[in-house]
């Protein structure tokens, strides 16, 4: 029914067109192809390369920094932070099952460190806790240096896992002997035992 009444309307508008359109259309139409067929693959389209990025003169860029002042990061953090990076165990700092953390001081940079395991890097420094854990965080990575008495701990927040446990120093490792000879009662445990 649909056809037919296509067929009508385009017979309707061929007869009030004059004869040269309609000769014209009809041999426009013959050369589509018809609805049936598969269409062709298009063709990808060239990729346009990005323009290159204007760059800044180096007589610019030198004068733009010979003007900026210098603010080293130690500035930015507060005493206590640098308390407590004065007590941050260095070196390779062995862990469980076979790894291992290295923790190094940026000599640059008081109070910040570079800190790595494996494949991973972190720049962290120090931040202040309520439970008097020393602490070192990396905020762009989202991760954190987690250090006890007895032991430290690589943290990744985003993943909310631990990287490495049972990292300790041979300082750490007495820390933990002393704890196992001297056991403390815990919170919960019953002071009159």
């Amino acid at each position: 029914m649909t056809i037919k009444l296509i067929a009508l309307a385009t017979l309707t508008a061929a007869l009030s067109l004059p004869s040269g359109v309609v000769q014209a259309q009809t041999a426009n139409n013959a050369k589509k192809p018809a609805a049936t067929k598969a269409a062709p693959a298009a063709k990808k389209a060239p990729v346009k390369k990005a323009a290159p990025k204007p760059r800044v003169p180096v007589k610019t860029a030198k004068a733009v920094e010979a003007n900026t002042p210098v603010v080293p990061l130690s500035s930015r953090l507060t005493e206590a932070e640098l308390a407590i990076a004065d007590v941050i165990h260095t070196g390779k700092i062995q862990c469980e099952l076979g790894a291992d953390v290295t923790v190094k001081a940026d000599e640059a940079n008081r109070g910040f460190f570079y800190i790595s395991t494996g494949k991973r890097r972190y720049y962290m420094y120090p931040v202040e806790s309520r439970t008097g854990a020393i602490r070192l965080e990396d905020g762009r990575a989202g991760a954190m240096w987690l250090q006890l008495g007895n032991k430290s701990m690589l943290m990744d927040q985003r993943a909310g896992q631990r990287v490495a446990d049972e990292c300790a120093t041979d300082a750490q490792r007495l820390v933990a002997e002393h704890m196992k000879v001297n056991k403390t009662p815990g919170l919960l445990d019953d002071p009159k035992k």
